[in-house]
């Protein structure tokens, strides 16, 4: 059994524009998940697999676990519904201590939001940036975009000109003058092979001056280490 003891302990949300039953086929069919959940590389299949069917336990209707002591559970009716993660712990609090766990959360939930307000239709398609800079530098990185959005003070989102989300993730709070370990998601829907390689030549040339360590990860990549 996993020791939960230190653990930070967090209440993650997000309200959706779809309903109860249509949400919950969201979060437990990895068919969705893979509309939503993380970013694209060669091994998101197991990883949807290992976190959503094998390792979850379902709690009662509407609600999965984790040995962590974690929980989501979805809320609502039939047009609207609130996806909720909860983890208990006696760890220390605060938004000055950083939960990989919790963060990575707050940045999937969005795209999940995005999903289901949205609506768009094809294949998601993720370019998964990462490298050192500041909050100011990566929000700079989305042309034509629309007013940033924070999700708590390490996440923020956008939709770019393209009609493109994007995610951008921080170690650090993203109003800290200091460089830290950054991760930006820009998720694409129905573009195919030539335009896709397209933007990510774009993207790619934003990102290569702007964070030390620069990389680009897609679908054909392996997953970089954390």
């Amino acid at each position: 059994m996993t020791d939960r003891r230190g653990l930070k302990p967090y209440d993650v949300e997000v309200a959706v524009a779809a309903g109860r039953d249509e949400t919950w086929e969201a979060v437990t069919q990895p068919a969705v998940l893979r509309q939503w959940f993380g970013w694209e590389y060669d091994g998101l299949g197991a990883e949807i697999q290992q976190i959503f069917v094998d390792q979850a336990a379902l709690l009662a209707p509407e609600r999965m676990g984790w040995a962590d002591g974690s929980y989501l559970e979805v809320s609502g009716g039939d047009d609207r519904a609130t996806v909720r993660v909860i983890r208990d712990g006696s760890g220390p609090t605060g938004p000055e201590r950083y939960d990989a766990i919790e963060e990575g959360w707050r940045a999937f939930l969005v795209q999940l939001r995005f999903l289901l307000d949205r609506r768009p239709t094809g294949r998601r398609r993720t370019l998964y940036l990462t490298g050192e800079t500041t909050g100011r530098q990566a929000l700079a990185l989305a042309e034509g975009a629309g007013e940033w959005q924070q999700f708590g003070p390490r996440v923020a989102w956008t939709v770019d000109g393209d009609g493109f989300l994007v995610v951008v993730s921080a170690r650090l709070p993203l109003d800290d003058h200091d460089a830290g370990r950054m991760e930006v998601t820009v998720s694409t829907y129905g573009l195919d092979d030539a335009a896709f390689e397209s933007l990510r030549e774009q993207w790619t040339k934003r990102w290569a001056p702007a964070a030390a360590g620069a990389e680009v990860t897609t679908a054909n990549d392996p997953s970089p280490d954390n």
